[in-house]
């Protein structure tokens, strides 16, 4: 066989090599395309499910709140209202007026204490360690893992020692002391962050420990001020447990007054509904309002973590 004809072979094989790797490449390219479909229809089918079983639950809340108690009776609950109605979100109003005004006032307050308290913590462990710091900042964070129940008996009887049983300096205190706990870990994982470059500059133009704190530190700190403040006042505003066993009737929270109006032998759903959404509007304005910010908080937190 001649040196040409050998060319040519060698030549033949590499092509057929070269064509079936091309058929492979196209094979492997079209298994994982048909994987990728594959996964994204599961994926778009789970989303799905968890839509629908989202959605339902709140437009039939939505369409009950609308509806009179016959229709109420007699069309289905994802059905819309025949004629709509505002007459149960004017009996909820009603009903639910000075217990949301309470509700908004100790929870705003006991948010802003608990949210300044867990800075000064966080700030204090992190940047003016002492000895046993990190003991003292695992006792604190102990109490995220301390469950109401454990604690109602002893805390009754302390408020009512102190003589503010159904008050709402009952409330505000209680949840100020209670969300330490969760404040003082956020805040503390976000002052770490902080150079200690700054605050020997500060403590070297003579500022103290107020002064750091208050014209280094607070400038600093909108966004974890935002996460904390969001994440207290939503469970303060969802807290039903404090609210029954620390109040009565001189200061109705919110929580326990929706409460009151679904209960009873016969419940007017249609009020209660209207009454749901009037108390989850405040929560609903303040993601609407503060969730930008919140989502930075979140992603400056992740980072710096």
């Amino acid at each position: 066989m001649s040196s040409h004809e050998v060319n040519q072979t060698e030549m033949l094989d590499v092509i057929d090599d070269l064509k079936w790797e091309k058929i492979h490449s196209s094979k492997v390219f079209r298994l994982s395309k048909i994987k990728q479909i594959i996964k994204r229809v599961i994926l778009y089918n789970v989303l799905i499910v968890a839509l629908i079983v989202t959605v339902i639950p709140l437009w039939s809340g939505i369409m009950s709140a609308f509806k009179t108690q016959a229709d109420l009776s007699l069309t289905s609950p994802l059905a819309p209202p025949t004629i709509p109605t505002f007459e149960p979100f004017i009996y909820a109003w009603q009903e639910l007026q000075q217990p949301l005004i309470n509700s908004v006032l100790f929870t705003t307050l006991a948010t802003i204490f608990s949210c300044l308290l867990g800075s000064i913590c966080g700030f204090v462990l992190t940047k003016l360690k002492f000895k046993g710091s990190n003991t003292v900042f695992l006792l604190i964070t102990l109490g995220i893992f301390l469950p109401y129940q454990s604690i109602i008996i002893p805390l009754f009887i302390t408020i009512r020692n102190l003589g503010i049983y159904d008050t709402m300096w009952a409330m505000i205190l209680v949840h100020s002391v209670y969300g330490i706990p969760m404040t003082t870990l956020l805040f503390r994982s976000y002052y770490e962050s902080i150079p200690e470059s700054l605050i020997n500059a500060a403590k070297t133009d003579g500022a103290g420990v107020m002064a750091i704190y208050r014209r280094l530190i607070l400038p600093l700190s909108p966004l974890p001020f935002v996460v904390a403040g969001v994440f207290q006042f939503t469970s303060i505003w969802n807290d039903y447990l404090f609210a029954l066993i620390l109040t009565g009737a001189n200061f109705e929270p919110a929580s326990f007054a929706l409460s009151n109006m679904a209960g009873g032998t016969e419940t007017a759903w249609n009020n209660t509904m209207a009454g749901t959404f009037l108390y989850s509007l405040p929560i609903i304005l303040i993601f609407v309002l503060l969730g930008k910010y919140l989502m930075q908080g979140l992603m400056a937190g992740a980072v710096k973590g």
